[in-house]
């Protein structure tokens, strides 16, 4: 019989300490899930543009820069400061070495100048698509996980919708061979109407395309400018990056252009808690001032977002 109690008690006492370390575990997942921030913080490497286009920077020296300058642990290349590069993996394995040495990780490359995803002539645009091969299988080597592209196009809306979607599906799907996403920025023309655009890769119906709605770039032409918050709102669905576009600022550190506080809560809304990188493409105050205007921006949005959650 008192061995029967023990047999009962060490069993009793077994349960209730196994769902302790059960609770404890649960518990700490919650503590760790609780410091995770609302998004993270990344910089395109745009914002250093006449920096590195005035030999100031080298695109070598971008990680660097990017951790020591503005404590920043991710980046966004741009295919434009090595544009002869993309099948040097010498040069690549450079950047990617330099990269690791500052604990940065490498997220996007964004990719211009490649041709036409759209092209009305099939020709063309088929062209435009393998020359973007060379510019997935760098960001698969630098350890990206995404390419960024333009869905240039022309013709009727309706006509442009087809032809950007069969470029980008066909680019998507080599892009899946790699691991790499397609994503599209809306950056001029039919791409800056948010409606089109996810019309568009709806269309591609491929998971690894998607958007990268960007705060400023909805100028549709010289006499239509589309409404920033509606389009970010209709592109938030697909997105798989965001870029936090700035110029100018008050007094006050606001952007002048843009309701950050409202843009993040669109974009928050939207389920997204990636990577914002930070785009400044202003004039009147310097690069590095920018940059950190634009990231103490963010990060005063964040923790006012945070304190609503």
């Amino acid at each position: 019989m008192f061995e029967l109690a023990s047999r009962r008690d060490f069993l009793k006492h077994s349960a209730r300490f196994a769902a302790g370390i059960g609770l404890a575990g649960l518990f700490t997942k919650s503590a760790f899930a609780a410091e995770e921030p609302l998004y993270k913080i990344s910089l395109a490497q745009w914002s250093l543009h006449r920096t590195i286009n005035s030999k100031k920077l080298d695109n070598l020296d971008f990680a660097k820069v990017a951790k020591t300058d503005y404590g920043i642990e991710a980046i966004e290349y741009v295919n434009q400061f090595f544009k002869d590069k993309a099948k040097d993996e010498k040069y690549l394995g450079e950047m990617k070495q330099r990269a690791t040495d500052h604990g940065v990780k490498s997220l996007l490359i964004m990719i211009d100048g490649e041709g036409a995803l759209g092209d009305a002539d099939e020709a063309k645009r088929k062209q435009a698509v393998e020359n973007h091969f060379k510019w997935v299988e760098a960001a698969a080597f630098l350890g990206c996980h995404t390419i960024r592209v333009n869905a240039q196009s022309s013709g009727s809306y309706e006509e442009q919708v087809g032809r950007a979607a069969d470029g980008l599906r066909k680019l998507s799907e080599f892009g899946d061979k790699h691991k790499i996403n397609v994503i599209v920025e809306n950056h001029g023309g039919l791409s800056s109407n948010g409606g089109w655009l996810s019309t568009v890769i709806k269309k591609v119906d491929h998971p690894r395309c998607g958007t990268l709605p960007d705060f400023g770039n909805f100028r549709v032409s010289k006499d239509e400018m589309y409404d920033r918050y509606k389009g970010v709102t209709e592109l938030m669905p697909f997105a798989k990056a965001v870029s936090a576009k700035s110029h100018d600022f008050d007094d006050k550190g606001n952007e002048t252009q843009t309701d950050y506080l409202r843009m993040m809560k669109i974009v928050l809304d939207a389920g997204y808690h990636g990577y914002v990188g930070i785009e400044y493409e202003g004039g009147k105050i310097d690069e590095s001032q920018g940059i950190k205007l634009t990231k103490a921006l963010l990060v005063r949005v964040r923790d006012e977002l945070s304190k609503k959650k």
